[in-house]
């Protein structure tokens, strides 16, 4: 027999590339079969939550119109928040009732459906994004639903849900003018601040960039600080109140330093500098106290330091001290004042070493300046309540303290 392999037929196979043929979006029909879901369970959230799980409903392509249908009740028409063509059910958030109670069991819901699918909080916040942007076309009991939903996604720590991008579309320029906005962030305030504090809620607006300027909120027309104040005094939101005229008084007093450091470091003639702080006491009406801290601040910031030499410090700053003497003798007009100059003056010598032993030279600078008067100067040595150096203070002041009472005795 030969060794030779028998010829056999055959041929090349020809490989074909196999096409990636995409299915044809259908969200109508996705949107149906989630109505269908809502519809079969009777609106019952913990039933629906279950049946959604357990479905082979294609989520990661369609997340958009699965939420779209749990706020409308149907999909929407692109562009709008009308309901297009298909069915509907009857449980959506804007179909409920106006307050938490009713709210609530939606945003559980939603947890329950996101820790099953995270990758849904995307289009959750696509969505809400999408509505906020829209607010005009919601009647005003469908904004408030919104508005408390909004709040207790955030109250509730959904996770993953980005407070600036979803608060901030609410500025659009329209939405503010028509005071939509502003209706709409009071309830969402009021909502938040049910469970959460104060200091909660601006560090959520902080997050959301915002809390720098609340009256972005506000129509052009009402957009002040009497204005911000006279509505949410009246919406019961007085923490608020006040914390926005907190920040506001921080600001003016930043500013007031701020003018005050550049004409110090520019030379400025004193009677300009004079006239500058006394304009913007009158316009921000800033407080005595508050004022004169200010001045010892700037004053002492300005000095020239020298390293370590403690003589060239320490002549630095009563130079300094003798320099603007009457500047701060302007604004300390009693003795109510000057003693908080004094206490201003022994804070800055305790937590500032270059200062440590300059306490008394400064208080006899001030004392001979006529910025301090004696009595000042016996009240704090006597009585003072601040406990910081004081010990060490008092018993380098009691050389000049003696000196004091022995020429009132010569008196």
């Amino acid at each position: 027999m030969s060794s030779k392999e028998r010829p056999t037929l055959g041929g090349t196979r020809i490989k074909t590339r196999k096409r990636n043929i995409a299915a044809p979006l259908d969200p109508a029909t996705f949107a149906d079969a989630v109505v269908q879901i809502y519809l079969d369970n009777a609106g019952d959230l913990e039933l629906i939550a279950k049946s959604i799980e357990s479905s082979d409903l294609n989520f990661s392509r369609y997340g958009d119109t699965f939420f779209e249908v749990v706020f409308t009740g149907g999909r929407t028409q692109p562009g709008t928040t009308k309901s297009d063509e298909g069915e509907r059910h009857p449980y959506s958030i804007i179909d409920c009732e106006p307050n938490r109670v009713a709210v609530l069991p939606s945003v559980i819901y939603i947890q329950k459906i996101l820790r099953r699918r995270p990758f849904l909080i995307k289009n959750l916040e696509n969505v809400m994004r999408r509505f906020l942007q829209s607010l005009e076309l919601f009647e005003e009991n469908e904004r408030k639903k919104l508005a408390i939903f909004t709040a207790l996604t955030f109250s509730q720590k959904l996770s993953g849900l980005p407070p600036e991008t979803v608060l901030q579309p609410l500025l659009k320029d329209n939405l503010v003018a028509k005071g939509l906005v502003l209706s709409f962030i009071t309830d969402f305030f009021k909502e938040y601040l049910v469970d959460n504090s104060l200091d909660d809620l601006i560090s959520l607006l902080k997050r959301g960039k915002m809390e720098d300027n609340l009256l972005i909120f506000f129509p052009s027309a009402k957009r002040s600080a009497e204005g911000f104040s006279e509505h949410f005094t009246k919406e019961g939101l007085v923490p608020l109140v006040e914390y926005n005229e907190k920040k506001i008084f921080e600001v003016k007093l930043k500013e007031m330093k701020s003018a005050l450091t550049t004409q110090i470091a520019d030379d400025t003639d004193i009677s300009e500098v004079i006239e500058t702080v006394k304009q913007r006491v009158k316009d921000a009406k800033l407080p005595d106290i508050e004022v004169v801290r200010i001045l010892w601040d700037v004053i002492m910031d300005a000095v020239q330091w020298s390293g370590k030499n403690q003589q060239q410090n320490a002549n630095a700053a009563l130079r300094q001290v003798k320099a603007w003497a009457k500047l701060l003798n302007t604004f300390c007009t009693n003795g109510k004042l000057e003693l908080e100059l004094l206490y201003k003056v022994q804070i800055q010598c305790y937590e500032d070493a270059k200062l440590m032993k300059l306490f008394p030279e400064i208080v006899r600078s001030l004392y001979d300046q006529d910025v301090l008067a004696e009595d000042t100067i016996l009240v704090w040595f006597r009585r003072g309540t601040n406990s910081k150096g004081r010990q060490t203070f008092v018993k380098a002041l009691e050389p000049f303290v003696n000196w004091l009472e022995e020429a009132e005795e010569e008196e």
